[in-house]
């Protein structure tokens, strides 16, 4: 059995790496930090003032402040 792993792609994260992000995104949101994206009031009401929601929104546009430095096993 022969398996290929291909690589990720400098602006591609796996589910881990999109969890934590969002997951330390929220607390920094929780916190009081600024949002990273324009929302009204309306659509923090349809949001329920969910960080993680707001957290989310940001992943999916790529705004957040967040980045992840991988070390591949060539670099240890």
């Amino acid at each position: 059995m022969s398996f290929e792993i291909e690589p990720l792609g400098d602006k591609e994260n796996t589910k881990f790496e999109k969890a934590r992000l969002i997951g330390s995104r929220a607390l920094q949101i929780s916190m009081g930090a600024p949002f990273m994206i324009k929302l009204t009031p309306k659509q923090l009401e349809e949001l329920h003032y969910n960080p993680v929601e707001i957290a989310k929104l940001e992943f999916a546009q790529g705004l957040l402040p967040i980045s992840v430095k991988r070390l591949l096993p060539s670099e240890r």
